[in-house]
């Protein structure tokens, strides 16, 4: 049964329940009920018998984990079986896959096409014995010659035209064999779909389709969703926290194609998850990153109005100590908070990293960089390292095994899938460096009862591993210089997605955000280089509630715990 107790929905949401036509733009910025209001869109529609089986509504997200959440927010409006009647969810690769397997013949994919059970362009890379600088370069050429939809030989005219040589043979012998990968899926997916008879038959099936997190969609993405869904997809997101355009992504574009189709726009502007000081921290980027103004929805209900302040430290020696002083007196304050820890890449991080590891019984603490936690994976991982040698760690003999205990059904999954290759790999990676089998089970950090998503402490996470996230308190390390912009940033474009990193970072904070700089940082070439402040510092400085470290040291001193801890 549906759960009847839920709080009434906000007026946004009920707007959003109660749009008739089927198009529907959905801007939606952190912590302000996306969720529920799309779980409640499904039950307007189906209140006003929208969808007539054995027609569906196709709900679309990018991650196993956004899929969860959606269809555990879809049971507390709707009933099992109505669920079951009614809802097709999908993340976007899964999809494409299913498009593929059912109707590939019509651009000549036979059934001795098979999609790959494992990475298999990482694993002839890996064989090729060529190193991972390398294989990474080779993956992304090949990841960004089929972000277009091109067909498998204007695919190997592009990297021969582009003078990508070992890419091209790669993807000729990953032809030859036929084999589709993980990055194959949505280009033949649309490939399909272009056909108009396919294309109908989608359309026919589903009335409706909804998208989450629309800033993530590729334009080739978006073309899928077109060609099944236009004029009837509602588009969920938010353009201040599209920060995937090195995976493709195109938020303006994507977002301007969604409005061209002549459908309405609905904007939530009250945050529930955030306190007032942290929301004017994040719209102080609004003119950086083209997000809306976020307003706290009950400003009253949050201590003090919550904290963003500002640290200065002479060098990341002293920043780590801070760290680890400011969490661990923090955590004896309201031992149920989770501390976020943030930066723009692992490299900012390593300081505060090291300094954790050496003390490591100080209080509990999670590395996010291990691509494993926001997956089922990690429970058959553990298992699997338990009952296998160091001398198996590094050999094909792991993933078969891990493999073996997995239900085939969760295989048919890419994403799935994928998280599988991936956490084998990094086992695998870890191991050739040296790391024992003990130390990477210790990685892993799954609890009896909690996960690292919910667990208490301090977390330590990236700007983009964050994303979908919150913590009771953030620390965003390295606002400064070659930090966040990334010194790779040169374009207006790549600065705005390095702006929304830097949102999304804040935006992940429930009571307060700290941001921090060093003065001189070493690197290997050179010693105590003067750093500078980041070149976004100005847009945080306009924000009234930003305080320096000192004022926010008495704002902390005076706050009642009991208090914050409780809400």
């Amino acid at each position: 049964m549906p759960n009847s107790s839920r709080l009434d929905p906000t007026p946004r949401q009920a707007e959003i329940r109660d749009h008739t036509p089927l198009g529907l733009v959905v801007t939606a910025p952190a912590g302000c009920g996306k969720t529920e209001a799309l779980a409640l869109r499904v039950r307007g529609f189906l209140d006003r018998g929208v969808v007539v089986p054995p027609r569906k509504i196709l709900m679309l997200t990018f991650t196993n984990r956004s899929r969860e959440n959606i269809e555990g927010r879809l049971q507390e409006h709707l009933t099992l079986s109505e669920v079951s009647r009614y809802i097709t969810v999908h993340n976007l690769h899964g999809f494409s896959a299913r498009i593929v397997e059912a109707h590939g013949n019509t651009i000549g994919l036979d059934e001795k096409w098979e999609i790959s059970k494992t990475d298999w362009v990482s694993e002839r890379l890996r064989d090729n014995g060529l190193p991972t600088k390398t294989r990474n370069r080779i993956k992304r050429h090949l990841k960004v010659s089929k972000l277009e939809t091109r067909t498998d030989v204007e695919v190997l005219e592009h990297l021969e035209r582009h003078g990508h040589r070992i890419a091209y043979e790669l993807e000729r012998e990953r032809q030859q064999n036929m084999i589709i990968t993980y990055d194959d899926l949505p280009r033949l997916a649309d490939l399909i779909l272009k056909n108009d008879d396919v294309a109908d038959l989608y359309r026919q099936h589903f009335a409706c389709v909804i998208v989450d997190e629309f800033q993530d969609l590729t334009l080739q993405q978006l073309s899928i969703i077109q060609r099944i869904g236009r004029e009837r997809t509602t588009y969920a997101g938010d353009l201040a926290q599209g920060i995937y355009g090195f995976a493709g992504a195109a938020p303006e574009r994507v977002l301007h194609a969604a409005l061209a189709e002549g459908i309405a726009a609905i904007t939530f502007a009250e945050s529930h998850r955030s306190s007032p000081a942290v929301l004017d921290l994040v719209n102080s980027l609004i003119p950086w990153t083209l997000g809306d103004k976020l307003e706290c929805s009950v400003p009253a209900s949050w201590p003090g109005g919550g904290l963003a302040a500002h640290r200065v430290a002479s060098d990341v020696a002293e920043e780590a100590n801070w760290v680890m002083e400011f969490a661990s007196t923090l955590l004896d304050l309201a031992p149920s908070h989770r501390i976020g820890v943030l930066a723009r890449s692992k490299m900012r991080r390593e300081a505060v990293d090291a300094k954790l590891t050496e003390r490591r019984n100080t209080f509990d603490w999670y590395r996010w960089d291990d691509p494993i936690f926001d997956s089922r994976i990690a429970l058959y991982l553990k298992s699997s390292l338990r009952k296998i040698s160091n001398q198996q760690l590094s050999g094909p003999e792991f993933e078969e095994h891990v493999r073996a205990n997995i239900d085939p059904l969760e295989l048919q999954d890419p994403i799935t899938k994928q998280g599988l290759v991936e956490a084998c790999g990094w086992v695998r990676d870890l191991s050739a460096q040296g790391v024992s089998k003990v130390d990477i089970i210790d990685r892993i950090k799954i609890g009896e009862n909690d996960t690292v998503l919910t667990a208490a402490g301090l977390h330590l996470v990236t700007g983009h591993s964050g994303k979908g996230q919150q913590f009771d308190w953030v620390i965003v390390l390295g606002v400064e210089s070659d930090s966040i912009p990334s010194r790779h940033a040169k374009t207006q474009d790549e600065l705005v997605e390095e702006a929304r990193v830097l949102s999304v970072m804040i935006s992940r904070a429930r009571h307060g955000v700290i941001t921090t700089q060093v003065r001189t940082i070493d690197l290997p070439w050179r010693s105590n280089i003067k750093v500078q402040p980041s070149r976004f510092q100005e847009a945080l400085n306009s924000s009234p509630s930003y305080r320096d470290w000192e004022s926010a040291r008495q704002w902390l001193n005076a706050r009642n715990w009991e208090d914050i801890e409780s809400r």
